[in-house]
């Protein structure tokens, strides 16, 4: 997607905003030029520079082309008119009070334009947030394996963040400024054509010195935050090592590595930063220069006598060009600081361009239950086109049956298991349940079919209510409590100190290995899946917490399709089928008494773990 195409996607649905914005921006504008045009008549007021008697002439006299002469000429009338009637003192007042209506005016729109901005900015921001978790949902976990957790936590959290301070905070500028900068110059225009012709010759100098810092700006702010993602990964695998860290005392090198990283972000950050700071003096500084020359070149026309400009009408073309000044150095800051979002929108970019190769079917089989059986039919399967990790499987499970994997580890068994809910697409053959390629049901039915404990436990920080609820929010108290009480986990839950509504904390921590995971197990009750996964779903347990999990796991799987993944083959000496895998094989295949007879690969385990 196209940096343009992802900034339209996000303002479209505040387009009404935005055209709201524009035109409160347009009144203002316009409020702001007719309160400087009321200086005129007040200059000739308090200084005589101007002693012609004006005449009224009518309006529409000489078209378009002549109005503003028609307005400037019956401005002047009506001002002597005011003064030969009231008096200089009461006309000025009267024009003084003229000047607060429309300055009144001016500000009323200019702050109704900022609020209407106001939705615009907060709603982008969200919906970056918003957009960028659900594409977190929606990748496949392959994706994940090759990116950093922190450089993602950072593209969600610090990346947003300054695009809200860079990009949406100066959307009030980059929307007002552009049209005052344009009704400045239409005035300029009507005021001396020739003038401001001149004063276009100098603006090229501005703009080069502005865009100049832009794009080394932009540049700079890509490396700062890949610099600054590193140290959030660095603090990041830090919090999830820590004891190994000071288990090794290897606090004085993460220290090291943290420090190293930290200085280069602060080295980058500081380079930024001055960069951004130059935009003030760097257009104040061209800005004072072009008044300078601007100065010069009108007072040549007015000695001269060739230009259609008088002293009066100079000293308010120099008002109207330094007034223009503040928008342009106003527009300068916004487009440095939108070319250091523009980095983070880059960044964050690359999340969402993340092609999903897990395809949801253009017309998806809805998948209700299991009736006949789970069948592999020559499956085959390789992480990004590398070497094969699962070479021609072929292995069918009738409904009701038990299957267990054996094997060395890295032979595959996990990857096999993970194909079946399409967290990753076969590469070859396919697999069937009931006939019907998984490629063809929703995703979301197909995942419904399958409950899954693994070896660790996965817990939220939440209660342990809302984890055994965990995906089954209409779940009432009593089947929540029945599920726990399958799995062995009601009696240690009434002992917490809040019950059910305990919060497990972060991960589950506050619990113990075997709690965790029985309530694990109860999640999966409450589910009532046909088919059931298990992967090494006792190997980190203790005897006394693996016996209690053993006796939920055999109520789990009564009456269920099970594949059980296992190192210890004591816990799966009654399946109806072990499958023993070697390099992405299946090598044998049988009872546990059948393959103890073998003597081959599974009697080769079964004799070390004797040992």
């Amino acid at each position: 997607m196209k940096k343009r195409e992802l900034v339209w996607g996000l303002l479209k649905p505040y387009k009404w905003y935005m055209v709201s914005t524009l035109g409160m921006n347009v009144l203002a504008a316009v409020f702001n030029v007719f309160s400087f045009s009321i200086l005129l008549p007040i200059l000739q007021i308090l200084f005589h520079v101007n002693t012609e008697r004006y005449s009224f002439i009518e309006w529409g006299t000489g078209g378009l082309k002549a109005f503003v002469d028609v307005a400037k000429n019956n401005g002047y009338y009506y001002s002597q008119e005011l003064i030969a009637l009231h008096g200089p003192a009461t006309t000025l007042l009267l024009l003084g009070l003229l000047l607060s209506s429309l300055t009144f005016l001016k500000t009323a729109t200019y702050f109704a334009g900022s609020a209407f901005l106001m939705p615009l900015r907060t709603g982008v921001v969200c919906d970056i947030r918003s957009r960028i978790y659900s594409k977190i949902l929606s990748l496949p976990l392959s994706f994940f394996s090759e990116e950093r957790k922190g450089d993602i936590l950072t593209r969600i959290s610090t990346d947003v963040s300054e695009i809200d301070l860079s990009i949406t905070s100066s959307l009030d500028m980059l929307v007002k400024n552009p049209i005052f900068i344009i009704a400045y110059f239409l005035t300029l225009v009507v005021i001396s054509w020739k003038l401001t012709l001149f004063t276009l010759l100098v603006v090229p100098l501005m703009a080069y010195g502005i865009g100049s810092i832009g794009k080394k700006l932009k540049a700079k702010s890509l490396v700062m935050m890949a610099k600054l993602s590193d140290s959030i990964s660095q603090v990041e695998e830090t919090l999830g090592g820590l004891r190994i860290v000071k288990a090794f005392t290897g606090e004085g090198m993460m220290r090291r590595r943290f420090e190293s990283i930290n200085n280069d972000y602060r080295r980058l950050a500081n380079r930024v930063a001055i960069r951004q700071s130059a935009a003030h003096p760097v257009s104040e500084f061209l800005g004072t220069v072009m008044i300078v020359i601007v100065l010069w070149f009108g007072g040549l026309l007015i000695f001269s006598g060739k230009g259609n400009i008088d002293a009066n009408l100079f000293i308010f073309y120099l008002v109207i060009l330094y007034t223009l000044l503040q928008p342009i150095k106003d527009l300068s800051k916004a487009t440095y600081a939108v070319q250091k979002g523009m980095a983070s929108l880059e960044r964050i970019s690359k999340i969402l361009d993340a092609e999903n190769h897990i395809k949801e079917a253009e017309h998806p089989v809805e998948a209700k239950t299991l009736s006949k059986s789970i069948v592999f039919s020559h499956v085959s399967f390789a992480y990004n086109a590398s070497a094969e990790v699962l070479h021609d499987i072929c292995l069918e499970i009738p409904k009701g049956k038990t299957v267990a994997l054996v094997g060395q580890s890295g032979a595959g068994k996990s990857t096999l298991v993970d194909l079946l809910p399409r967290f990753h697409d076969v590469t070859a053959g396919s697999i069937l349940i009931d006939g019907q390629d998984i490629r063809s049901l929703s995703i979301k039915s197909l995942r419904g079919l399958i409950g899954t404990v693994q070896q660790e436990s996965v817990l939220f920080n939440d209660t342990i209510r809302a984890n055994i609820a965990f995906g089954m929010p209409d779940a009432t108290e009593e089947q929540i409590i029945e599920a726990a009480k399958t799995a062995n986990a009601h009696d240690f839950i009434m002992q917490t100190e809040r019950g059910y509504d305990t919060v497990v904390g972060d991960r589950g921590g506050k619990l113990s290995g075997g709690q965790r995971q029985r309530i694990s197990i109860a999640r999966a009750v409450l589910k009532n899946p046909p088919i059931l996964i298990l992967d090494e779903a006792t190997s980190a347990l203790d005897t006394e917490s693996e016996r209690l999990v053993q006796e939920a796991l055999a109520r789990l799987m009564s009456a269920r399709t099970t594949i059980a993944i296992a190192h210890r083959l004591s816990t799966i000496r009654d399946a109806q089928e072990i499958c023993v895998m070697h390099e992405g094989r299946i090598v044998e295949r049988g009872t546990h008494d059948e393959l103890i007879s073998l003597q081959g690969y599974y009697k080769r385990l079964y004799d070390l773990q004797q040992l």
